[in-house]
């Protein structure tokens, strides 16, 4: 087996388990949330809203949607190692992205005020633990690379900025917001504004280190 065979081997498998990773987590959360169990990503048990309510916020948390990407970018992983192309990029980058700002938020800002036990506390290891960390392991150690561009870091921002629109928006109706530092009902608008600008700061920091990383780490094809 040559050099490249195994490189493709060892990117399957491990990107196959980042997706068991984040397909077992999100089952264990839809199971809880069905049972009437705890959030893993705010803790909360729901039992003043609905069924259907508790779907949509689940849906709406950034930690959510970040793991869906990573999941979606896994499988194209698990299925042609060395994917390529425009779209691809900006997926590929906004999984990395991503994920490991919900690691570092949620670590630094979310964690001590979080407090889970059981299945809700399984998940959210999954989620905010070892999807973020192993996923980045996984691009440093395996590529491919080089693939990201500086067309591809700006592409990469729409969706993060399209969710913050989002919540911003269904929050002035609905009083709900996923994370206390975006809670415009408790600390002002232009607290919240403040915490999300630093937050994109944050991303853009990271875009950047990850596209430096991208071109003076060694070639992963």
């Amino acid at each position: 087996m040559t050099e490249r065979s195994r490189n493709a081997v060892v990117s399957r498998w491990s990107h196959a388990g980042i997706a068991a990773v984040i397909l077992a987590s999100l089952v264990i959360q839809l199971v809880l949330i069905f049972a009437g169990g705890a959030d893993a990503n705010s803790g909360d048990t729901g039992a003043a809203v609905g069924l259907g309510t508790r779907l949509y916020r689940l849906f709406s948390f950034f930690t959510i949607q970040s793991n869906l990407i990573v999941l979606a970018a896994a499988i194209g992983l698990v299925l042609r190692p060395l994917r390529d192309g425009a779209f691809w990029r900006v997926v590929r980058l906004d999984s990395l992205l991503g994920i490991v700002i919900t690691g570092l938020v949620f670590a630094i800002v979310l964690a001590p005020q979080v407090h889970l036990t059981g299945w809700a506390l399984a998940a959210t290891i999954g989620f905010h633990y070892v999807s973020p960390w192993t996923t980045l392991a996984a691009w440093l150690a395996l590529g491919p690379r080089p693939r990201l561009t500086w067309r591809a870091v700006v592409l990469a921002f729409v969706w993060p900025l399209a969710w913050l629109v989002y919540i911003f928006t269904q929050g002035a109706f609905t009083h709900w917001y996923p994370y206390p530092f975006l809670d415009v009902t408790s600390l002002g608008l232009a607290t919240a504004l403040r915490n999300a600008a630093f937050v994109l700061v944050l991303g853009l920091l990271l875009a950047s280190g990850l596209k430096a990383l991208d071109t003076k780490l060694p070639a992963r094809t």
